[in-house]
């Protein structure tokens, strides 16, 4: 406007205009460029949008204010608000033909001169227009005029002088405001209350005051500083906003004590605050030399609001344009959009996007808010390029009866799809296991429960007695491999794992045979192998490779096979233990560490989870022993019992755990997998696998105890030893010596009672017993 920075107005009714006001009125029609090019003489505003110059209006200069013309007819109705104090009712071309044209013109005059600062039309009774004015000492600061009053003055005073150069003509004035409020005050913000027409909020210079137009005598106020821009939430009637400098005032009409909510604004001072008009309790506030608008998002805001209840608000900022911005306008019907013009008229159409929560519906579609939009993003039916998460999978296998059959069980990995191999392993070990159990029940009808659904480990470990181990030759190598004797419960392990027939015979043919015409060549090869059988395990891969779905690759890891050598330090066995990671088939990787695997040390196969966990149990039950336990490194966690132990591991005694009682011996201190040093005794303070000497830290009665005269207990005194809540130990002899004088642990600082933890700490030994 006249001096100041221009603002702009939204047409009430005619969402595609918007008017610019400043030292003139300029109309703008707006329209969509999406699938046309853009007119000449149109501006952009948009990506999607541009606006044409309808008309301007130049007749009313000083302008202070506008406000747009609340009612359908006329359609480009605005009141302009002078710096001396008019109002006057203005056109912008559009309305020549309507029966309201003699409204365009009309002025109306205060009593004395000064300037309006404010004007709002009143949504409920549209011919009642307010005006605020500075302060005068004798005159009223609120004026409510009837713009379709006839009332003119028999005495024309001096102000019917037209502002305007060149008008000669007297225009029809009126002097007689409807209702007159604000005596020798000063007026700077106003609007009209939804819920009545004769209610209006008025920005005193002190205070906010509601004036009650059926009793005008009275006023409800409050005293503040926040007096300007002051405007009512469209979607609840009784929340107000206005601001003074940098701060935002929220109030609640209910209770016009003090605000509800304060809003801190950066230090520059505020310029214009307004409420969406589409979207409840969504604040936009604007800053002076600022291209940042303000949002705070009240809609969780409770309502009725308690005395010391203050609303949790949402605040973001959105940037419409790089340049500073001299105004806003919301959009009065489309979601979130406004309009920005800047101090040299530069205009910009712009949305406010809403934060996007996500939803999973129970059928896996994704859907989204988006304001008032619903959004919905389902998985296409015919897709198989995608794979499928976990929800689409279990809805799919229940739809299918996936688990349901418990006549074949095994059947259940064909309703799961048939395409996870380690599911249809599991649904075979299941159907093993039960037909285990039902040949159990028919043999011993009496007994019936005591052996339900018994898994493999149950089975293995109901056998009596330990198990040897012999040599046996291969096919096709002229070599011996130790392999662990069958009894009953190890052949039942491997017909619980699908290796072999319900019998007494432990012909693995039948399961190679059945791998093979299903395809699975690699894992046929690797049981095979695991049976000693390297020319069966050549000859699968061969078929594997000139069948019409195998992998011609296959030939080249036969040809790998064909070649294999025992002797350690061979080129073949180097370069097979380097190479197998590569292979990306677990069954042929698994098939080389075992060829390239010490005796007894099978970790190379029996950690490969990508196998099958039936294959690695049934291989357990041919290699291992009943009593495989050893001590694994802290930072690998490999055994390093083999590698520790001076003679080959047989099942036997405790070289396995790393030490021997020999002091002629090689010591190893370290892990043989990463190389990292075994801990240190907390005695004598030399790692592990060292053998021991003697036990330090004794006190005299140990003299007389020499332990390693008995030569049972010889290596029991090199043996790992720990406490298991305090993690201290060291050699087994130093901590039997220590803890003869001893119940806390031998570490400095720590005071773990190592030896009162344990109920065998209480006991008393023999010799001590009195006859």
């Amino acid at each position: 406007m006249s001096g100041t920075k221009p603002d702009i107005l939204w047409a009430p009714h005619q969402v595609d205009r918007f008017v610019v006001c400043d030292s003139e009125l300029s109309l703008y029609h707006v329209e969509s460029t999406v699938n046309s090019e853009l007119k000449a003489g149109s501006l952009r505003l948009s990506e999607d949008s541009a606006a044409t110059l309808l008309s301007i209006n130049s007749d009313t200069p000083y302008m202070k204010c506008v406000a747009w013309y609340l009612n359908y007819d006329p359609e480009c109705l605005l009141a302009v608000g002078q710096a001396n104090g008019r109002v006057v009712l203005t056109s912008l071309g559009q309305d020549h033909n309507s029966k309201f044209k003699d409204l365009i013109g009309k002025e109306f005059v205060p009593k004395h001169a000064r300037q309006c600062n404010t004007l709002a039309w009143n949504p409920l009774d549209s011919n009642w227009l307010a005006a605020g004015l500075d302060k005068h000492r004798a005159d009223f600061s609120v004026l409510i005029w009837d713009i379709c009053s006839k009332y003119t003055p028999d005495i024309v005073p001096m102000e019917k002088v037209r502002l305007s150069a060149g008008e000669t003509e007297t225009t029809l004035l009126v002097t007689k405001p409807l209702y007159e409020l604000g005596q020798n005050d000063a007026c700077l913000s106003l609007c009209w209350l939804p819920r009545d027409q004769k209610l209006l909020l008025a920005g005193m210079h002190r205070n906010l005051a509601i004036f009650d137009l059926r009793n005008t005598s009275q006023k409800m106020f409050v005293n503040t500083k926040a007096v300007q821009g002051v405007t009512v939430d469209p979607y609840f009637h009784d929340r107000v906003a206005s601001f003074y400098e940098g701060q935002v005032a929220i109030w609640d009409l209910r209770k016009f004590e003090k605000p509800v909510l304060t809003l801190t604004e950066q230090p520059k001072p505020l310029t214009k605050v307004a409420w969406c008009p589409t979207r409840t309790g969504l604040l936009a506030t604007l800053t002076r030399d600022s291209n940042i608008i303000r949002l705070y998002d009240m809609q969780h805001t409770p309502t009725p609001i308690g005395d010391e209840t203050e609303p949790t608000i949402i605040e973001r900022s959105v940037q419409p344009c790089d340049n500073y911005i001299a105004s806003f306008a919301w959009h009065p019907t489309s979601q979130n959009r406004m309009i920005v013009v800047t101090p040299n008229r530069t205009m910009s159409d712009f949305t406010v996007f809403e934060r996007i929560s996500l939803a999973w519906s129970p059928i896996t579609s994704l859907m989204w808010a988006c304001g008032r939009h619903l959004y919905e993003c389902a998985e296409e039916e015919n897709d198989d390029s995608l794979e499928k998460d976990i929800a689409t999978k279990m809805r799919l296998r229940a739809l299918s009866r996936y688990g349901l059959d418990t006549e074949q069980v095994w059947r259940n990995h064909i309703l799961a799809g048939n395409e996870d191999p380690q599911l249809k392993s599991l649904w075979y070990t299941l159907h093993y296991i039960l037909q285990y159990t039902e040949d159990m029940d028919q043999k011993s009808p009496g007994n019936k429960g005591s052996l339900v659904y018994a898994g493999i480990k149950s089975i293995v470990k109901s056998s009596l007695g330990m198990v040897e181990s012999s040599r046996h030759n291969w096919s096709g190598l002229d070599k011996q491999t130790d392999i662990q004797n069958l009894n009953e419960e190890r052949i039942l392990a491997l017909q619980l794992c699908g290796w072999i027939k319900k019998g007494t015979d432990i012909d693995v043919g039948p399961f190679l045979n059945s791998l093979v015409q299903e395809g699975e060549w690699e894992r046929a090869a690797a049981v095979a192998l695991f049976n000693l059988d390297i020319r069966r395990a050549i000859q699968i891969l061969n078929e594997g490779a000139s069948s019409e779905k195998g992998d011609l690759n296959l030939n080249v890891v036969a040809m790998a096979l064909s070649g294999y050598t025992d002797e350690k330090n061979s080129l073949w066995r180097e370069m097979c233990s380097t190479l197998r990671l590569q292979l990306n088939n677990p069954y042929l990787c698994v098939m080389f560490a075992f060829l390239t695997s010490e005796t007894g040390s099978y970790d190379g196969v029996l950690y490969e989870n990508k196998v099958a966990v039936r294959d690695r149990v049934a291989f357990a039950c041919k290699f291992l022993n009943d009593t495989q336990v050893f001590v694994s490194c802290n930072f690998c966690g490999k055994s390093i019992s083999y590698s520790c132990s001076s003679v080959p591991h047989q099942g036997r005694g405790f070289s396995q755990y790393g030490v021997s009682g020999s002091p002629t011996k090689s010591k190893v201190t370290s892990c043989p997998g990463c190389r990292k040093p075994l801990p240190r005794c907390a005695l004598c303070l030399i790692n592990m696998g060292t053998p021991v000497s003697s036990c330090p830290g004794g006190s005299k009665s140990d003299e007389k105890v020499d332990l390693s005269k008995d030569k049972k207990l010889a290596q029991f005194n090199n043996w790992f030893t720990w406490c298991h809540n305090c993690r201290h130990g060291g050699h087994a002899g130093h901590m039997l010596s220590w803890f003869r004088d001893h119940a806390e642990c031998p570490v400095s600082a720590c005071t773990c009672k190592c030896m009162q933890l344990d109920t065998t700490g209480n006991l008393v030994p023999a010799e001590t017993v009195q006859p």
